[in-house]
């Protein structure tokens, strides 16, 4: 049976690598398994695995940090709380685009989402007493419950497919209703399965984060991306759909990454409440003094010790950015949108060599296309497909390592270019013919 890479290679491999089980196998060692087989064999692997930006970053920022260079900025610290023009156009970005008013107060940069999420976990798991949990709504990102494992924070969670619209809510009541939840997760649109939360849904969680006073950790590092819906057109609805109309308990995370495909840079602005910010919680005060308030906090004693301030020039990068697609001067989405057209083709390239779409609709229709989608085979499981796929030249993520209870994998779009997909389209068939 002729396949891409032999059998006993890619076993020897996974052996090698100590990954005992392909089904909870990490995105990193699925990307060492790519490396390995293509440096042993000098076969390309079609890679899905890791949600790398592909497309150009955008010149406006990389001009504006090369600008900010030409001054000294390089040889200041920034300021923890951010540079003063990055929090402003921070602010007016999040009513251009959400309709939300936050004061640049309350508008923070950070290395990256994933910085921002380890920093809110630390301040939101410590602000009441008893409430030391995090509620994951998955499927979603692998790595932010790894930062729980570092922190030595608990946490639950539960798969949303069988808890869509209003059934969200007795799942949610479930959870919340003992008392000890401090912290409400989600990314929307969904990493790994691209579902979107309906503005219904995110009225749910709102009112009940309300109810049982529970901090809402909105992740829009795929901001705007269902392209299902005309959105991009600063100060003017439709606006990105988000938890935070429905409650003042949030925490918003804007990445460069993704929306200006500035992923090499680390910067992400954490965008909290003008409520939330200017709180004071008892537990908070005991801890670290400054009357408890949860902003001051938050940045200086949480934030400024990760990472001492976030690097000078990238934060005038971003409000260069954050400025121009204010202004309607630059299109991020219709750049984006280029995520959307490889995953349609892929797709495509799935569902005629027999897959099926794991997480497929929304309350309101199917998914959109765009960064990720999910498939599974028959009745592989998840550790067995991706294992199968492999020796194919096809490398993915597990969807067991997403907290998702069903099988198969996540699929990227982000490298997918005109020559990747053709490969990806021969070795699907070739897939099928072996399968049939």
């Amino acid at each position: 049976m002729e396949q891409i890479f032999d059998t006993g290679l890619v076993d020897r491999a996974i052996a090698e690598l100590r990954m005992s089980d392909l089904g909870n196998a990490t995105i990193g060692q699925m990307s060492s398994l790519a490396t390995m087989l293509t440096a042993q064999t000098g076969v390309p692997v079609v890679r899905m695995d890791q949600g790398v930006p592909s497309l150009e970053p955008s010149i406006v920022g990389r001009r504006a940090e090369q600008q900010a260079l030409d001054t000294n900025v390089a040889a200041i610290y920034p300021p923890a709380e951010g540079i003063p023009v990055l929090k402003n156009e921070s602010s007016r970005f999040v009513k251009a685009f959400l309709g939300l008013d936050i004061a640049p107060e309350g508008c923070i940069p950070v290395t990256g989402s994933v910085t921002g999420s380890f920093g809110s976990f630390v301040i939101c798991n410590q602000c009441t007493e008893g409430k030391d949990r995090v509620l994951f709504v998955d499927p979603g990102f692998p790595i932010q419950k790894s930062q729980l494992g570092v922190l030595g924070y608990k946490w639950e969670s539960f798969d949303i497919y069988n808890h869509r619209g209003e059934k969200l809510r007795a799942e949610l009541e479930r959870h919340l209703s003992r008392g000890d939840i401090s912290t409400i997760i989600y990314s929307n649109p969904n990493n790994p399965a691209w579902i979107c939360l309906t503005e219904d849904e995110l009225q749910i969680i709102g009112e009940l984060a309300t109810r049982y006073d529970a901090i809402v950790l909105e992740d829009l590092a795929y901001f705007e991306m269902d392209f299902r819906r005309p959105l991009g057109h600063p100060f003017a609805p439709p606006y990105q759909a988000t938890v935070a109309r429905y409650t003042d308990n949030y925490i918003l995370m804007l990445s460069a990454s993704k929306i200006f495909s500035y992923a090499g840079q680390r910067i992400a602005i954490v965008a909290v409440s003008d409520a939330l910010f200017n709180r004071r919680f008892p537990a908070l005060e005991r801890r670290y003094g400054s009357n408890g308030h949860f902003g001051n906090i938050m940045i200086n004693a949480v934030l400024y010790m990760i990472t001492s301030g976030t690097t000078h020039t990238t934060q005038y990068g971003m409000a260069a950015m954050m400025r121009a697609a204010s202004d309607g001067e630059l299109d991020f989405r219709d750049h984006t949108s280029e995520y959307a057209r490889r995953a349609a083709g892929m797709k495509r390239a799935f569902l005629e060599a027999g897959f099926h779409i794991v997480y497929d609709r929304d309350p309101d229709g199917e998914i959109g296309d765009g960064f990720f989608f999910s498939v599974g085979y028959r009745e592989f499981t998840s550790g067995e497909l991706i294992r199968e796929l492999m020796l194919y030249g096809i490398s993915s993520v597990s969807l067991s390592t997403t907290g998702s209870l069903r099988q198969g994998v996540r699929a990227c779009s982000s490298r997918m270019d005109e020559d990747q997909l053709g490969l990806l389209t021969r070795r699907l068939e070739l897939f099928a013919r072996n399968h049939r």
